[in-house]
């Protein structure tokens, strides 16, 4: 119970660092419909309309499985889930998971790739 509560605890941290990198970017007038995004080239934005969707619904994802995983501490404290009976609490790690190779794949595609 002590590492799925850590877990949620790093995905919130995780959302949150979203959230500042999110704020910065539209604090410097990025964001998606922006006059000076619309005045870059076409590439660009088209680069911070993926960047925005794309990293929003992982995002998004990230949630959803920290509600699931809030739910199956609640499930392993209550004792509903046991040795006979543990196929929703691997669900909910399948679901984390995926979501984690999505931001695999995501980071490099908008962070490492110049």
């Amino acid at each position: 119970m002590v590492l799925l509560t850590a877990t949620m605890a790093l995905g919130l941290l995780f959302l949150g660092n979203k959230g500042l990198e999110w704020a910065t970017k539209i604090g410097h007038g990025i964001y998606p419909g922006s006059p000076l995004l619309l005045s870059r080239p076409r590439g660009e934005i088209l680069f911070f309309g993926l960047y925005y969707v794309m990293t929003g619904l992982h995002g998004l994802h990230v949630l959803v499985g920290i509600f699931v995983l809030l739910i199956m501490l609640i499930f392993l404290g209550r004792d509903r889930i046991h040795k006979s009976h543990v196929v929703p609490f691997e669900n909910a790690g399948l679901f984390w998971h995926l979501v984690d190779i999505v931001w695999i794949i995501l980071f490099p595609l908008f962070y490492l790739i110049t």
